[in-house]
């Protein structure tokens, strides 16, 4: 269910998001977001991290593609040297 609420935003550019969209989300302090303005819009997104179980997913399926595409580790070392600036 859609929850409408209303808010200010103060001085120093913050905005309180609302008790009953706190708790309809189930936003905790510390919580973060990813902001994207287009013209007269705000959006907010709560910025999910993967838990562990996902994250080993993850690496599996880049391992499995990097084989699958013959890369080496040699290559990713090299690709990473590359990228931050080293020969």
């Amino acid at each position: 269910m859609e929850t409408l609420a209303t808010t200010r935003m103060s001085s120093k550019g913050q905005i309180v998001i609302p008790e009953s969209i706190r708790k309809q989300l189930n936003l905790q302090e510390g919580a973060q977001f990813i902001v994207v303005g287009d013209g007269d819009v705000v959006v907010l997104k709560v910025v999910n991290l993967p838990d562990m179980s996902q994250f080993d997913e993850l690496i599996k399926q880049a391992r499995q593609q990097a084989r699958e595409a013959g890369l080496t580790e040699g290559d990713v070392s090299s690709a990473v040297a590359k990228a931050r600036g080293k020969k």
